[in-house]
């Protein structure tokens, strides 16, 4: 038996069946750990990217095409149809042709479902037709002695025996009998029509190019829900000098006419006062040598959809200029198409559209992503009638020779697009492209803006005024820390600092937003007299300290003289506080917010100073304890060589110390930055979540983290909304990624490269 005097025990010979025993336990718990060890960090590694793969998963959906396929084709027997509509079910389809003839018809086989009599006026022929906005199912024909017939398509849904009923008919908003749009009684030639429950307008084209308009006011009788009186004003326009006119369309709210000549002329006119129409702008829309084919609304009633004759659709709307004049403006333009575009198709609900060339063949587009989705044949024949479905999952075609074809859509993200997420958009009613990120609103007619630029810029946006308040604190006070500070004192205040990581974030953003953000505010010069006085008298300090008597020096220990500090950063701090009022009325006027404001420096009260001091103060932990660990752990034989060699101790830090700790400090810095990317609550609470791009520390800003946490209860599982929330965690993950990616190379080659120190 062999006694160990180091552990006070009698260990068994090497040889024996017992230390065997105590070998093979000891191999066997050494290969446990090892493998345990080994599947955590596999398992780790798995998770990782397995989240990774979810969030693919999630997000990838939104960047597909649209795909059509053909759900029946059959021969229609009804004559050719001038115009075509399709219910929200892709179930019940309506055909109207210029004769006069109305039906409801299945949309899948043709069978033929109601065919109602309209009251068509006796002895006068039909002589144009126009639809209203396909949302309000409003239908109307003009006639040869100035009469126009105003009727709506509408559909009854019913439950019998559990099972859904479409029965479609036909009403008449202002009676069945037709009005009297031309008191002169001259022909309708060309007519564009809007009707809702209080309004309806008709803008009738008569003979010379005279331009007739009409706005019917609908009254409802309080006691009789079936009475109502009708008022009505007439305008007229003399077109006479503008050529001839090929399309008229009037936008929904029955403010705008729009007309268009052959010469590809518009005009642009403002038709809210019936009786004194106003024309704004008349505008040149196509080169020399292309004709304008077609003209239709976007959903919305504020964009124009223009069909070219060499396939090519422009988007216009109008833009209030420097002047505060509106003006119409080509926002964007669509080429994928090149044959002449024979009709547009707006969806119901979105700012997509459908258009159709005259080879047959449609494309799918959607206007505010600038986005092509499909462009395929849909018909053999140039003469074809197509019908969008109001969900935009159904597409109805009649070609001149009774063919029909009926086409189930699958189009779920087409607003989504690089162009949307990451570059400046023009939206509707805005002076300009821009960055907006607004996913939600009160208003039904409410286009999503999903660009993730500017929370991307706010994420940025609270790292960097994080990292310019913890980098230097936490290295300074690390290397002073590890390389300074007496022993007794670094176990006082190592651990003090790292126990301030413990803190919940949401504590931190609480306090920050409704505790600091005010305080800050109502003392901005002397959060700022703190930030520049503080430096000044911690070196100022130093510097005294250096002349005072050696006797007083040498009374406080080695590595105990930043206590002396504590005091003066207080006094500081009270002095500057105190101060404020006085400075604030000196230099500010009294209110250096409004001061601010006035001089073209917005501000408000949660703003990126806030986050920056209270988010530093949660990073700091983080890059303190890894960077003192790094400078900590640097062998003492090198700083005693350095030290015995002659170097100071302030040369020793700098030329040894620091080189070869930095990769353990490169890594605490990228640590610390992919911890403020990622921060979530004190963004959430002490920023106003404004999603603007401007780096003023006085202004807000939404970060991608936050934004995630306060949309992703509230949307709709699978729509866009939620798929773009995924796409803004995957940015996240991916910068977090990288970051560490980054810090692991740059960190491997600094420890390779000071390695033979």
């Amino acid at each position: 038996m062999v006694e160990n005097s180091s552990i006070g025990s009698v260990l068994p010979p090497t040889g024996s069946p017992v230390a065997k025993r105590r070998r093979a336990w000891r191999e066997f718990k050494d290969r446990v750990a090892r493998y345990g060890v080994a599947m955590g960090g596999v398992s780790v590694i798995f998770a990782i990217v397995l989240i990774f793969f979810y969030l693919l998963y999630v997000v990838l959906p939104l960047f597909y095409g649209a795909e059509v396929d053909t759900k029946s084709e059959y021969q229609y027997s009804a004559n050719s149809a001038s115009y075509l509509a399709l219910n929200e079910y892709n179930d019940v389809a309506l055909s109207v042709d210029m004769s006069g003839q109305v039906t409801f018809f299945a949309a899948d086989t043709g069978k033929e479902i109601l065919t109602p009599q309209l009251s068509l006026p006796e002895g006068s022929a039909i002589t144009s037709f126009s639809s209203g906005d396909a949302t309000t199912g409003i239908l109307s024909y003009g006639f040869d002695n100035g009469q126009v017939l105003l009727f709506k398509r509408e559909y009854k849904i019913s439950y019998p025996d559990d099972k859904r009923k479409i029965t479609p008919f036909i009403s008449y908003p202002l009676g069945q009998e037709s009005i009297q749009v031309d008191p002169k009684g001259r022909r309708v030639s060309l007519l564009s029509v809007q009707s809702n429950d209080e309004q309806s307008s008709f803008a009738a084209l008569t003979e010379n190019n005279s331009l007739v308009l009409q706005s019917t006011i609908r009254e409802q009788d309080f006691l009789d829900e079936d009475a109502f009186t009708l008022t009505t004003q007439i305008g007229e326009i003399d077109l006479s000098e503008f050529g001839e006119i090929t399309h008229m369309e009037m936008d929904i709210d029955q403010r705008e006419l729009y007309i268009v000549n052959r010469k590809g002329f518009i005009a642009y006119y403002d038709i809210q006062n019936i009786e004194q129409a106003r024309l704004i702008q008349q505008i040149k829309a196509v080169p020399h040598g292309v004709d304008i084919t077609t003209l239709e609304f976007l959903t919305g009633g504020i964009s124009i959809l223009v069909g070219r004759s060499d396939g090519q659709i422009d988007q216009w709307f109008p833009v209030r200029g420097e002047d505060n004049n509106t003006i119409l403006h080509n926002v964007r333009s669509f080429k994928e198409q090149s044959a002449a575009i024979i009709q547009i198709e707006p969806e119901y609900a979105r700012k997509g559209f459908i258009a159709l060339d005259q080879t047959g063949d449609f494309g799918i587009y959607h206007t505010t992503a600038h986005r092509t989705l499909l462009v395929e044949p849909l018909s053999d024949h140039a003469n074809v009638k197509m019908a969008l479905s109001p969900r935009a999952n159904g597409l109805l075609s009649l070609a001149i020779d009774g063919k029909a074809k009926l086409l189930v859509i699958d189009n779920e993200h087409p607003e989504v697009s690089w162009h949307s997420l990451w570059q400046e958009v023009w939206y509707e009613s805005r002076d300009k492209p821009e960055y907006i990120w607004q996913s939600s609103s009160a208003s039904n007619d409410f286009e999503p803006k999903l660009s993730l630029s500017p929370l991307t810029f706010g994420t940025i946006k609270a790292a960097f005024y994080a990292m310019m308040v913890a980098v230097p604190l936490a290295i300074m006070g690390a290397i002073f820390t590890a390389y300074f500070m007496s022993p007794k004192m670094r176990t006082l205040v190592k651990p003090t600092i790292e126990i301030m990581e413990a803190l919940p974030t949401v504590i931190l953003g609480f306090l920050a937003g409704l505790w600091l953000a005010p305080i800050v505010e109502g003392n901005l010069p002397g959060v700022f007299s703190i930030l520049v006085l503080l430096p000044i008298m911690t070196i100022l300090t130093a510097w005294l300290w250096t002349k005072l008597p050696a006797v007083i020096r040498e009374r406080i220990p080695d590595g105990w003289e930043a206590a002396i500090l504590i005091p003066i950063v207080i006094l500081v701090g009270v002095v500057s506080m105190l101060a404020s009022p006085t400075l604030e009325l000196w230099l500010f006027n009294g209110d250096m917010p409004r001061w601010l404001d006035e001089v073209g420096i917005g501000f408000d009260q949660r703003n990126s100073l806030v986050v920056g001091l209270v988010m530093g103060f949660a990073v700091i932990p983080t890059i303190f304890s890894i960077t003192e660990d790094a400078i900590f752990g640097v062998p003492k034989h090198l700083t005693i060589g350095s030290l015995a060699l002659g170097a100071t101790p302030w040369q020793t830090l700098t030329r040894v110390v620091l080189l070869t700790a930095s990769p353990g400090i490169f890594s605490a810095v990228m640590i610390g930055l992919g911890r403020a990317v990622g921060e979530t609550m004190i963004v959430l609470m002490a920023t106003g979540n404004t999603p603007i791009m401007d780096f003023n520390i006085f202004e807000g800003f939404r970060a991608l983290s936050a934004n995630i946490a306060v949309e992703m209860p509230e949307a709709e599982v699978a729509s866009s909304h939620y798929r773009v929330l995924f796409l803004a965690a995957l940015v996240l993950f991916m910068a977090t990624f990288i970051f560490n990616t980054v810090a692991e190379v740059v960190r491997q080659r600094l420890r390779v490269k000071y390695s033979s120190l």
